[in-house]
C-alpha cells in the first residue's frame, strides 16, 4: 500500500504537508531555524506556511502574474535560479578518487612535515626579583601551578600556567628561543620579554615529521576538490565564451 505523506493544514484545496514544514526549516537561515526547534516551534512554522499560502491564493485571485512588473521580476528570478542550478551542476560532476588523493599524497610528502611543537607553561611577572623569588619557591618543591595561579600576572595563570602546544612563529622570539632549547619538564631561569619575566616550564614536545596518509586525507581531499572545481569552472567559461560572443562595453 502506498505511503500517503501527512497532511498538516488545509488552505482552500491547497495541502500544506509535513514534508513542507520540513522543506522550509532545511532552507532557513541556521540562527533562524533555531527559533522554530519543538512542537511549539513547528507550529509557528506551520502558521508561517498557511500565511504564505494565503498570500499566494490572493495573488493568484488578483491575477498578478499579468502584472508587467511582476513578469520582469519573475524573469530575473527565474535566470538567476537557472543560473545557479547550471553551476551547482558542473560543480557536483566533480569527484576526487581515493587512488587520487593517494598518488598526490606520495608525490608531494615534503608538503605534509609537521614542523616541530612545544607544550609550555609559564609565571609572568613584571620584574626579575620577583621572579627570582618564585624560582626559589619551585626549587623548593613548591607546586608550579600552585604559583603560577598565585603570582602569574597571565590570564593562563587559570589553567596553572599552560599554554597549550606551539609552533616557530607563535611566541615572542625570547620566550620561543628558550622553550625549544629545553627539555620536558625543565624550568627555565627567568627570560625577559617585552612583557616582563617568564619562568618556563616546558611540559611535552612533538618532534617535526610527515603526517601519515590518513591524518591529512580529509583537508587533502577538502582542497583537491576545490582545485578542481576550480579548473572546471574556468575551463567551462572559457568553452562558454568561445561558443558566445562577449562584448564588454
Amino acid at each position: 500500500m502506498e505511503n500517503k505523506e501527512k497532511v498538516l493544514a488545509k488552505v482552500a484545496t491547497h495541502q500544506i504537508t509535513e514534508s513542507d514544514l520540513e522543506h522550509m526549516l532545511k532552507n532557513l537561515n541556521p540562527q533562524i531555524a533555531a527559533n522554530f526547534q519543538g512542537e511549539q516551534g513547528k507550529q509557528a512554522l506551520l502558521q508561517e506556511l498557511v500565511n504564505q499560502k494565503l498570500f499566494y491564493l490572493e495573488a493568484l485571485e488578483n491575477s498578478i502574474e499579468n502584472d508587467a512588473k511582476f513578469q520582469s521580476e519573475f524573469e530575473k528570478l527565474k535566470e538567476n535560479f537557472v543560473t545557479q542550478y547550471s553551476i551547482q551542476n558542473l560543480i557536483n560532476s566533480v569527484s576526487v578518487t581515493h587512488e587520487e588523493l593517494e598518488a598526490y599524497y606520495n608525490e608531494n610528502k615534503e608538503g605534509f612535515i609537521s614542523p616541530q611543537k612545544v607544550q609550555a607553561s609559564h609565571i609572568l611577572v613584571s620584574d626579575v626579583s620577583l621572579a627570582e623569588e618564585v624560582k626559589g619557591k619551585l626549587a623548593q618543591g613548591e607546586s608550579f601551578e600552585a604559583l603560577a595561579k598565585e603570582y602569574s600576572s597571565c590570564p593562563s595563570k587559570e589553567r596553572g600556567g599552560d599554554l597549550g602546544m606551539f609552533g616557530e612563529g607563535q611566541m615572542v622570539p625570547e620566550f620561543e628561543e628558550a622553550a625549544f632549547k629545553m627539555a620536558v619538564g625543565e624550568v627555565s631561569e627567568p627570560v625577559e620579554t617585552q612583557f616582563g619575566f617568564h619562568i618556563i616550564k616546558v611540559t611535552d614536545k612533538q618532534e617535526s615529521g610527515l603526517l601519515s596518509f590518513e591524518e591529512v586525507r580529509s583537508n587533502l581531499l577538502r582542497n583537491m576538490m576545490a582545485e578542481k572545481q576550480g579548473a572546471i569552472y574556468q575551463n567551462h567559461i572559457a568553452d562558454l565564451k568561445s561558443k558566445y560572443k562577449v562584448e564588454v562595453l
